[in-house]
């Protein structure tokens, strides 16, 4: 069973990477993340009582003070920010007044406790992990290189390290806090309540209560809490969290209305069509919730390095101290402080922060543009797509007939009973084809004498009405002699009817498709349409390359060849029906439509599109490419600043002050360069 939890006093993004790799070594818990970008870790364990005690306990061993929280609980970071701001404060007073006011005694009894005031929860922090857990990390670098700077005689220095050590920590910890706060705000659409329409009144609920058929009130400025169609009134509904779109959506008597909008203008009467868990906020939020818990392989291979990166750098420090005296002309105090400026430009934070952090930034600039990205792996994996095959009826067509044309091929039956016949047997599948069929006749029917109902993937439903055993489908499936286009209406294996759909091409496909050519990406489309629709189809939107009258297996193992032949980069598959879920389960990246989309086709996907445009996805390469631009600007601009350091320390031209810029300063700025991918 998985946990979810909030964490406090977790300021170091490799100190989050120790955790994790400490939680999933124990023999109880089959998997753990911890997300330091948002601040919270996930469990999946078996243990039935008393998890979160048993989760703290290794957190203790591993990172001392970390404190794990319940979901609805939240840390106060103004207040950490402002005991930690006063603590510095304070030292450094005390250490200004040692080395410039007093002198004798009292200055060393002053710069003293200005080093104990402001190491105290470096240093105090890297002793309990070397007690706990038999581990160091940079705490224990900027500790030792201060209290050896003191040693040395270079007081001033030690002391400038540990002051823009904090300061730097203080402001990366604001940084990070208000990136995490910029994407939170993107995905704060829980509804906090529910207007309950009851005999009497109105009552404020929490939308858990609510139960399908329940018809609850929308106020102006309100949130919608629950999926559902308009019965009274109108209104005009911000759709932006949903979406991305900033335009105002119109919504009247029988339209649907998504959870997670919000009320701009009107009142209307909602009929419930879901319960919370089933509904777009809650769906939202859990993909939201969990996109962290796959990581990219750029990712995880940061948190591998920084297990082994700290002891590697402690002994080379250990190194350049002992052997620069024997091999150069370097007095051994000296060498001592070379070492401790290497140990200062060592620290790997900045390395540790910003991939992670680019990634949690990434994953929330496309869910405010209504993309939602499984995971940091998902999103890297986007930007190395070669060859996208799309779907066609639902996912390039509106799957939604805006004309159709119907033959009486039996003159026993009449216009009216065949149309009854087409509605009554496709009333209970959910196929984009049935869905049209219902729309398009626009007729109430019951359903009451349908039975024995089977839906046959591909191919049609069949069904008994009264006795007569009924199937509505292709021409094969109804065993038509001569099969041309269209849907057919079988009564007792005698055909009687042919009906022909016309399916409508979705708004700026043609353009998305060819600014995905021109992006040198491959577009094949596969439908179970018949040839001359297919083909057609095709020639509209700019596709050449068509497989028509494929049966869902047909397209699963097409895309299996495809995936295979495609050597230089990733296969994406796009679609939006229930047959289409284990072709974007099978894909590298499976893109489903969450406007149209059926919950089994969004569960399978890795990417989400929160409307029915298809230009989502141009964006979403967009986001991704740009996101891997600003890892690799981070890594090479960190590991270079480091590696140019340290060579002019081992030289002995570099200083405490181009040590902490190298650590502390070039941490601040890749954090800066981070925020970019928030903005458009």
């Amino acid at each position: 069973m998985k946990h979810r939890y909030n964490i406090s006093n977790l300021d170091c993004a490799n100190c989050a990477n120790k955790i994790e790799c400490a939680l999933n070594k124990d023999k109880k818990i089959n998997k753990a993340v911890v997300n330091f970008s948002k601040l919270s870790v996930m469990v999946d364990t078996n243990i039935d009582k008393d998890v979160k005690k048993y989760v703290q306990k290794i957190i203790d061993k591993t990172e001392p003070g970390v404190i794990l929280l319940d979901k609805n609980e939240s840390f106060d970071i103004k207040k950490k920010v402002l005991k930690d701001v006063l603590r510095l404060v304070i030292g450094i007073i005390l250490a200004l007044l040692g080395v410039y006011l007093f002198k004798g005694t009292v200055s060393s009894i002053l710069i003293i406790l200005g080093y104990v005031v402001l190491l105290f929860r470096t240093a105090s922090n890297a002793l309990k992990l070397i007690i706990k857990s038999k581990t160091i990390d940079e705490n224990l670098l900027v500790t030792i290189s201060c209290v050896g700077a003191y040693f040395t005689n270079n007081i001033s220095e030690g002391l400038m390290v540990i002051v823009l050590y904090e300061i730097g920590k203080i402001l990366e910890e604001v940084a990070v806090n208000r990136s995490r706060k910029s994407i939170s705000d993107l995905m704060d659409i829980k509804p906090e309540y529910a207007n309950l329409k009851t005999k009497e009144d109105t009552v404020k609920v929490s939308p858990e209560e609510v139960k399908k058929g329940d018809v609850i009130l929308i106020k102006k400025g309100e949130k919608v809490p629950l999926d559902g169609i308009i019965i009274e009134g109108d209104a005009k509904l911000n759709t932006a969290s949903l979406t991305g779109e900033s335009t105002l959506r119109k919504v009247s008597v029988n339209d649907e209305v998504l959870s997670g909008c919000v009320n701009v203008d009107g009142t209307f009467l909602l009929k419930v069509t879901s319960l919370y868990d089933d509904s777009t906020v809650a769906k939202i939020l859990n993909l939201a919730e969990s996109a962290s818990d796959r990581k990219a392989k750029t990712e995880t291979f940061v948190s591998k390095a920084a297990k082994i990166y700290t002891p590697v750098v402690l002994v080379l420090a250990v190194l350049i101290g002992l052997f620069l005296p024997l091999l150069f002309n370097v007095s051994f105090n000296d060498a001592i402080y070379r070492a401790l400026v290497f140990l200062v430009i060592s620290c790997p934070c900045a390395i540790a922060i910003s991939v992670p952090l680019s990634y949690f930034s990434g994953i929330g600039r496309a869910s405010r543009d209504g993309i939602l990205i499984k995971g940091s792996d998902y999103l890297d994996a986007i930007s190395h797509v070669k060859k996208i095959i799309f779907d066609k009826t639902g996912t390039i067509t509106t799957g939604k007939a805006s004309s159709y044309k119907l033959d009486i091929l039996n003159k026993n039956y009449k216009k009216d009973d065949v149309i009854n016949y087409y509605i009554k047997a496709e009333k209970i599948s959910n196929h984009p084809i049935a869905l049209s069929i219902i729309n398009i006749f626009n007729k109430k029917v019951k359903t009451d004498e349908v039975k024995d109902f089977k839906e046959v993937s591909g191919k049609g439903v069949s069904c008994t009405i009264n006795g007569n055993k009924i199937k509505v489908g292709s021409g094969k499936f109804c065993k038509v002699k001569e099969n041309n286009n269209g849907i057919y209406l079988s009564i007792n294996d005698e055909v009687v009817s042919r009906l022909e759909l016309v399916d409508g091409v979705k708004t700026g496909v043609k353009e998305t498709i060819s600014s995905l050519k021109e992006n040198n990406i491959t577009i094949k489309m596969f439908t179970g349409d018949n040839k001359n629709v297919a083909i057609s189809i095709g020639k509209k939107v700019g596709i050449d390359n068509v497989c028509y009258e494929m049966l869902p297996e047909d397209k699963y193992n097409m895309l299996y060849k495809e995936i295979k032949e495609n050597k230089v980069g990733k296969t994406a598959f796009v679609g939006d029906g229930i047959n289409d879920a284990p072709s974007l389960a099978l894909a590298d990246v499976g893109i489903s439509m969450g406007g149209v989309g059926q919950a089994s086709a969004i569960e399978a996907s890795d990417v989400v599109i929160m409307t029915d445009d298809l230009s989502k996805i141009n964006d979403a390469i967009k986001i991704s490419k740009k996101t891997s631009m600003v890892i690799k600007q981070n890594l090479v601009f960190a590991i270079g600043v480091k590696i140019l350091v340290l060579i002019l320390s081992a030289l002995g031209i570099a200083s405490m002050w181009q040590a902490v810029f190298a650590d502390t300063g070039v941490t601040l700025l890749t954090i800066l360069n981070t925020t970019r991918i928030l903005k458009k």
